[in-house]
């Protein structure tokens, strides 16, 4: 299944489930500004998804109508648990080599590993596929700070373990994405 085939039919099936109100989707010209204004661009099925109809409503980011500063805190925030989780947690990356003893070295290390790091884009509440055009079939990931799991195996199946809560099952998903991955337990 293609990245277009796989976003278009996640949308299907949160339709059909009629729990969620849907926008007409994001037309080219908007994702052109929102990937422009944000750097990064949405991953083929994430893009075939919000194209196909923009969900709205509670934990859904609104591409089109949420103010900027709303949205760059969303995307932010997936590094911004890792930063207190060094801060509060003791946490450290096992690739960041050693930790400095001033909290503020440590941060600031911390800091150029994050942003050297894939970029997450939300899905849904807590819930981020990697960016990147040209790639899709990711697992969904669940993050909160250090704390990740996978919510489906890819976009079509997380819709189907998220919104229809009769029929959650282990999706045996493999983490994919750099750093993120190493944080699923």
């Amino acid at each position: 299944m293609s990245g277009v085939q796989l976003g278009a039919e996640a949308a299907a099936r949160l339709a059909a489930r009629g729990s969620v109100e849907f926008e007409r989707g994001l037309s080219d010209g908007e994702f052109a500004r929102v990937e422009a204004d944000f750097g990064f661009e949405f991953a083929d099925d994430h893009r075939a998804f919000l194209a196909a109809g923009l969900p709205v409503g509670t934990s859904w980011p609104n591409w089109r109508g949420e103010g900027r500063r709303s949205l760059a805190k969303r995307l932010q925030l997936p590094a911004d648990g890792v930063l207190f989780a060094v801060e509060w947690g003791g946490f450290w990356g096992d690739d960041w080599g050693q930790r400095p003893a001033r909290m503020k070295d440590a941060l600031r290390t911390a800091r150029y590993q994050l942003a050297r790091v894939p970029q997450l884009v939300p899905v849904y509440s807590h819930h981020y596929l990697p960016a990147g055009r040209g790639s899709f079939g990711h697992p969904v990931l669940s993050v909160v700070r250090t704390e990740v799991t996978c919510g489906g195996a890819d976009l079509a199946d997380y819709v189907d373990n998220a919104f229809s809560p009769d029929e959650h099952r282990a999706s045996g998903a493999r983490p994919t994405v750099a750093f993120w991955s190493g944080l699923v337990a």
